[in-house]
This record gives C-alpha cells, sequence and structure tokens, in this order.
C-alpha cells in the first residue's frame, strides 16, 4: 500500500520516472520494481503490451491526437484520425483497467468495437456542422477531446462498475467485490482523462491562434506545424505524469460506502483497491 502514502509531488515524481520511454522494454540495468510497475498489470500480474504500458502513452497518443485535431474539410479525411485516435486509446483503458473481475476474451472485443465505434461518431458529426465563430472554431475540436475521452475510459472500463472489483484491506487480503468501488475508480481515472486530453488539446489550440497573427513572419510555411507540434508534444509530456498523480493508484474508500455484505466482512474502517491508469 505505500503508493497511497505518496504526496501529489512524489507521485508526479514517481511516475514521472516510471513513463521514462526506456521503460518501454526491458533491461538488466534497471530496478526490478521499476520494470515490474512500468511493465506488468498489477492485478494480473502479466506483462502490458508494450504499446500499451504507462510509458507508451505520450509517444503513441500524442501524435494520433495531433492529427485527430488538424481541421480538414470531408469526411473521408477526418475519419481515419479519429478511428486511430480512438481505437488506441480505448485498447490503453482496457489494457490499465482494473483486472480483478471475471470477463470472456469476446466480450472485451465487443465491447472495446462498440467503444471506439461510438467515441468516433461523437468525434466527428460536431465537428461536420458550419461554426461562425472563429474562437469556437478552434476550441470545439478541444472540447470534444476532453469530454469524449472521459466518456471513452467510462465506457470502456464499464465492467467495473457492473461486476464490482476487488477490495482489500489494509494487509492487502481481498475482502470481496464491490461495484461502488469500481464506479468510484472508473469516475477518477474518467476525470485524469478529460485534464489530460482536453488540456494537451487545449492549449496548443489557443497557441495557434497567437502564432498565426505572426504567420508572414515564419520563415517556412511548415514552421507553423512545427511549433505547434511542439506545444503539444511540451504540454503533453508535463499533462501525463500530473494526470496520472492526480488520484494515488492504491485508492482507498470507507467501509459505510461499500455494499452491506463487504461491510459485514471486515471491521476495518478504510478498504483499498486497484484503480488502475
Amino acid at each position: 500500500m505505500a503508493p497511497l502514502l505518496l504526496s501529489f509531488p512524489q507521485r508526479v515524481l514517481h511516475w514521472t520516472e516510471l513513463l521514462d520511454p526506456t521503460n518501454l522494454i526491458l533491461s538488466i540495468i534497471q530496478e526490478a520494481w521499476k520494470r515490474s510497475l512500468a511493465t506488468v498489470h498489477p492485478d494480473s500480474s502479466r506483462l502490458i503490451p508494450v504499446a500499451f504500458r504507462p510509458a507508451a502513452l505520450l509517444p503513441f497518443s500524442m501524435p494520433l491526437l495531433f492529427v485527430s485535431l488538424v481541421t480538414t474539410k470531408t469526411l473521408k479525411s477526418m475519419l481515419l484520425p479519429q478511428v486511430s485516435f480512438y481505437t488506441y486509446l480505448t485498447a490503453f483503458n482496457m489494457f490499465n483497467g482494473n483486472a480483478t473481475y471475471s470477463r470472456r476474451r469476446t466480450e472485451s472485443i465487443m465491447l472495446g468495437a462498440g467503444v471506439i465505434a461510438s467515441s468516433t461518431f461523437f468525434g466527428l458529426v460536431p465537428r461536420l456542422r458550419q461554426v461562425k465563430s472563429a474562437l469556437l472554431r478552434r476550441s470545439l475540436p478541444a472540447l470534444l477531446v476532453a469530454h469524449i475521452s472521459g466518456v471513452n475510459l467510462v465506457a470502456s472500463r464499464s465492467l467495473e462498475t457492473i461486476r464490482g472489483i476487488e477490495v482489500m484491506d489494509k494487509d492487502g487480503n481481498v475482502i470481496g467485490y464491490s461495484r461502488k468501488a469500481g464506479t468510484k475508480a472508473v469516475r477518477e481515472t474518467a476525470a485524469s482523462r478529460v485534464l489530460l486530453f482536453g488540456t494537451s488539446a487545449f492549449i496548443p489550440e489557443l497557441f495557434s491562434l497567437f502564432i498565426k497573427q505572426y504567420k508572414n513572419l515564419l520563415p517556412f510555411p511548415w514552421t507553423f506545424w512545427a511549433l505547434k507540434m511542439s506545444c503539444t508534444i511540451f504540454v503533453m509530456s508535463l499533462m501525463v505524469p500530473v494526470s496520472f498523480s492526480i488520484y494515488p493508484q492504491i485508492g482507498q474508500i470507507q467501509r459505510g460506502q461499500l455494499e452491506e455484505e463487504i461491510q459485514s466482512a471486515t471491521e476495518d474502517t478504510e478498504l483499498f483497491y486497484n484503480r488502475g491508469v
């Protein structure tokens, strides 16, 4: 339960170390605990696929996010970036969610496909409408990304709220499965996703509005996109460890907030659960 004792600044430093891209591969010179936290799922003890480890979120999702926010005129040119971004985001959420409840492979695939389709649909439709206000036109995609990224996480991890997740006492003994703890875990992680992708999308859009005022002074036509990409990388590099650190990895919940069968199974006033990433 050590991560629970860390303060917010300590959690940020903790995640900054774990999000080192070198953690995407196993190295004999790295400490065993660091490799474990960065590559192994805490519930199942299985290796997380390289592309969906916490350290992979920035290098994989940042270019997908950037491309998905580029304004285009046709539905066809908007479709692939949206599908790609939400496919990766859905898979990342499902691989890094709580894995203490039972689920079938086909069930996960069908759920993921539905989440990808709905996220893409709601990401596309509002952008097809003509918006006269320049500020709203620039901010709408960022607002959509913030909202849909949160809904995407809630939907992709919805089984945690239906079947419940393991809750443990302070010694790590499993007391039972709680839907209320699952709901709390999903809600907290969804809030962190809204902060991550909302900020990572909105600030570069504001930055691009500022740069466009001086577009004539830029030496090359591609300089604008290079500056915007650099801003996106910088903001998201800061926001990934911050968003992961808002809530402790090991969440806590009061016994009185849980189901009656769990309350009757222990006398501890606080119980714990894996929130997921």
